[in-house]
């Protein structure tokens, strides 16, 4: 089994920027990817961000082309994902998953380990 621990979300203001990490533990692989989803009060869960562990498939959902940034540091079996221009519709909870597959896709069910999440607050 993988552990995902997530960390770095926080309050800010409207245009700030916020890092989220999560830390990946146990029965990790090297043809694994990662992916970043939020969910917000009253919504469903939705796909932001993923890489595959090589860093060759990189995807973002189109809400968050050119402010966010997902990345891998394999040496640390950690992914980040650099949070910037926030706006107050990105606030959520954030939850990193991993997907057995080398190539992420963008689809919940593809993901079968979820950290606990944790809450971004953007304020306006």
């Amino acid at each position: 089994q993988v552990q995902l621990v997530e960390s770095g979300g926080g309050l800010v203001q409207t245009g700030g920027s916020l890092r989220l990490s999560c830390a990946a533990s146990g029965r990790t692989r090297a043809s694994y990817s990662v992916a970043w989803f939020r969910q917000a009060p009253g919504k469903e869960r939705e796909f932001v961000a993923a890489i595959s562990w090589s860093g060759a498939n990189i995807y973002y959902a189109d809400s968050v082309k050119g402010r966010f940034t997902i990345s891998s540091d394999n040496a640390e079996n950690t992914v980040y994902l650099q949070m910037n221009i926030l706006k107050p519709e990105d606030t959520a909870m954030y939850y990193c998953a991993t997907n057995p597959r080398a190539v992420p896709g963008k689809g919940r069910a593809e993901y079968t380990a979820w950290g606990q999440g944790t809450q971004v607050t953007v304020s306006s």
